[in-house]
């Protein structure tokens, strides 16, 4: 660096040949006497060492020389005066470099140091060099160190000791030695310096690493220009870009000490290809396992292909994207794709369409559409050759040959071309898909993948898809899900929140706004805790669909916690490819534990809980219910849960292990429990009483199981006399088995109290 050449500052003050006028004998400041027509100093123009200079007799304590001109001081501005020097006669003196320091209104800085070191003259003729360095900082080899408040100086030196001595002084000279402290103070390494060109077309890759290797902790600069790298380049420096770099697709830059959005994006001259880039060198690289977006905001004018983009199909480390906003723009490349296609569908291949037709213009990730297909099923791979299409469930009802719709969502962020992806996570980023776009779509398979403190604001479609087992353990905590359909009744509404197709995902702390369904769940393990997701609208008495779907019999799931809003919980088998039971796991496993649930304005029939089987034999194996407070807002409910029996009912004559209890029922008409405990009250003596449920028990079953009953009082026959005996129990007894009978020995009357339940001991 050197100011006098990039900055055109005038460093240095006039020769003396210009006229003594132009030097003071005083502080050089205007109006200070100067050194024309002093009989003490006089031009030489004929000195053997000199080619022309001052001779200057010491005539005072403290001789002055100093120029009327003015040096300018800026800061990180490092100036060495350098004067020649010889005495002639006389006593001999000592010199030091002297400068009067200025400020912006002109008046002297007193409390900077204003003369450097002194050094004795021995000799006379003998020609002395003395210097002395001027600057700002406080740094190793600066005489006179003056901060930033001086802006300007009058340079010269001060003859020192006895007076009466003769010395000749050749002109003062003033340069910038910036650069002697720009490795302390800026440590750049500009890659120009080591052939790069930047011209666009000569491959700056040697150059940019043998910058690297040279820098040794100094930053790198890649000065204005646009550097073609051809090859791989990994930076272990730090480096600032005021140049872009362009590099083929397959090519990777990795900036160990840079790894951020910002300095990606300056390096390619925007944000998406910014992205794209430190994506990247995120996969392959280990000195960093998180990508920080800077805080800025992405504008995405179509789908990033992430396996694409990186040229990875699998990986299985931890890698973190954070911090930023993806932000869909307007554009045709958002557009859904819909393909219709003939294909067969046979139970016993459960997860295969054959014979499909057009099998190459169906994508991989597309919904499939048609009769008989349980909601959010993907297609997972497709084979051109055998004219095949892999499914991510069974089909509940579509044996046979028929026309499908296969409708294929454009995301943000796709991870379909990922065969496997695990432990990638991304924390506190928005995806503003703005009606635009769908946010996420996963990988076929791997585990624990992580959404932590993100926003999915407005997807067109789909929050985060599932095409496969990508989802296996998946996190999504502390999310935030605004749907772009706000404004419609909920029954016209098509977007989800998200789906998943694999076990043991926990899904936590979440608010889901408005969507068609929160999330279609599929597998078992699952987690559901502390959510608020609602659905209702401005409707009166409006439709509520479900927010929760369960989409297999035995989920052993827990869904503790949660405010569940203007929306039910709906548990099917939709994604079996034999509904009906066989022997297999029905009904069960399912924990619905210290739930708050509300609905407003809706029809007395409203549930907040529906089971529906979609094919017959089914029962409850294993349910629990308790502790959830349910409550509408200016209506009232029949009851909270129901049988969908659309397709199918449950056979509540094989209702086991169901627990009911400790719920509030506020607003709701008919409440109910299991065990469920009941009074009889018998006016008239017989020997056989019929003991009704009272509409308490749970989806309108039946009596399978009279746990106890105690008389409260005497039993008495018609006469009054006083007996006691024990009955004996008939259950499930009267048109729909929600009766249970006591049959004593004799005809008694009185009062009792029954404990009797819908279901068996596990």
């Amino acid at each position: 660096m050197n100011k006098a050449i990039t900055d055109g500052l005038v460093l240095m003050p006039p020769p003396f040949s210009a006229g003594l006028n132009l030097w003071s004998r005083e502080d050089g400041t205007p109006g200070a006497a100067s050194y024309q027509g002093q009989p003490n100093a006089a031009l030489v123009s004929n000195d053997q060492d000199f080619a022309g200079c001052l001779e200057l007799q010491k005539t005072e304590t403290t001789q002055k020389l100093r120029s009327f001109a003015q040096t300018p001081m800026q800061p990180g501005l490092y100036l060495r005066v350098t004067v020649r020097i010889k005495a002639v006669s006389g006593n001999l003196p000592s010199v030091q470099i002297a400068a009067w320091a200025g400020d912006v209104a002109g008046m002297n800085v007193a409390t900077v140091p204003q003369t450097g070191p002194s050094t004795t003259l021995t000799s006379y003729g003998q020609v002395v060099t003395v210097t002395a360095i001027i600057g700002a900082g406080s740094r190793q080899g600066v005489d006179m160190i003056w901060g930033n408040t001086p802006v300007y100086a009058h340079i010269g030196l001060d003859l020192t000791g006895a007076n009466g001595g003769v010395v000749r002084i050749d002109d003062i000279e003033v340069e910038d030695v910036t650069d002697v402290f720009l490795r302390k103070l800026v440590d750049v390494v500009d890659v120009r310096d080591y052939g790069a060109l930047g011209n666009g077309i000569k491959n700056d890759a040697a150059a940019f690493l043998a910058a690297d290797a040279d820098a040794a902790g100094r930053t790198i600069l890649v000065s204005a220009g646009t550097y073609r790298l051809s090859s791989d380049v990994t930076i272990n420096s730090r480096i600032r870009f005021e140049g872009t770099v362009t590099m083929p697709a397959g090519s990777r830059l990795a900036l160990t000490r840079n790894f951020d959005l910002d300095t990606y994006s300056s390096a390619f001259g925007s944000e998406i290809e910014g992205f794209k880039k430190a994506l990247q060198a995120l996969f392959y690289f280990t000195d960093h396992v998180t990508l920080d977006l800077s805080g800025r905001r992405i504008d995405m004018t179509e789908p990033l292909d992430v396996a694409a983009a990186v040229g990875l199909t699998s990986f299985a480390n931890r890698r973190v994207l954070r911090n930023g906003s993806l932000n869909a723009v307007t554009s045709t490349a958002w557009t859904t794709t819909e393909v219709t296609s003939v294909a067969t569908y046979s139970t016993s291949n459960s997860t295969t369409l054959t014979g499909v037709a057009n099998v190459a213009n169906i994508p991989v990730g597309a919904l499939v559409i048609g009769t008989g297909v349980g909601r959010e099923v993907y297609v997972r791979s497709t084979n051109i050759s055998a004219g095949t299409v892999e499914l991510s469930q069974p089909l509940w009802g579509a044996a046979g040959t028929r026309t499908y719709t296969f409708r294929r969502f454009k995301y943000m962020l796709d991870f379909s071309g990922f065969s496997l992806l695990s432990r990638f996570e991304i924390e506190d980023v928005e995806f503003n898909c703005l009606g635009l776009a769908s946010a996420v779509l996963l990988a076929v398979t791997g585990a624990t993948q992580r959404f932590v403190s993100c926003s999915f604001n407005r997807p067109l479609d789909r929050g985060i898809s599932s095409i496969g087992t990508g989802c296996q353990g998946m996190f999504v905590d502390w999310c935030q899900f605004l749907s772009n359909e706000q404004t419609l009744p909920a029954q016209n509404r098509v977007s989800i929140a998200l789906n998943i197709q694999a076990n043991d995902a926990k899904v936590r702390n979440n608010r889901v706004v408005r969507f068609a369904h929160f999330a279609i769940v599929n597998g078992t393990g699952h987690m559901i805790y502390a959510n608020h997701f609602f659905q209702g609208d401005e409707e009166t008495a409006g439709v509520r669909r479900a927010g929760l779907v369960f989409t297999q019999t035995n989920v052993s799931t827990v869904v503790s916690g949660n405010y569940v809003d203007n929306c039910f919980i709906e548990w099917g088998n939709e994604h079996d490819a034999a509904p009906q039971y066989d022997n297999e796991f029905s009904f069960g496993g399912l924990n619905i534990v210290g739930n708050i649930f509300i609905a407003s304005d809706v029809s007395s029939a409203f549930r907040w809980l529906v089971v529906k089987p979609y094919g017959p034999g089914h029962f409850l194996n294993g349910f629990s219910m308790t502790g959830n407070s349910f409550r509408p807002f200016n209506a009232t409910v029949g009851r909270v849960e129901m049988v969908d029996t659309t397709i199918a009912d449950l056979d509540f004559t094989r209702s086991r292990n169901v627990r009911v209890e400790g719920n509030s029922f506020n607003q709701v008409a008919q409440p109910i429990m299991n065990p469920i405990v009941t009074t009889h009250t018998q006016n008239t003596a017989a020997d056989t009483w019929t003991i009704s449920s009272g509409g308490f028990i749970p989806f309108e079953g039946r009596i399978r199981m009279l746990e106890s009953a105690m008389p409260e009082g005497a039993l008495t026959t018609a006469s009054n006399a006083t007996r006691y005996t024990f009955p004996n129990a008939v259950v499930g007894v009267g048109a729909s088995g929600n009766q249970a009978q006591l049959r004593w020995s004799e005809a008694v009357k009185g009062k009792i109290i029954v404990n009797m339940r819908m279901d068996l001991p596990a």
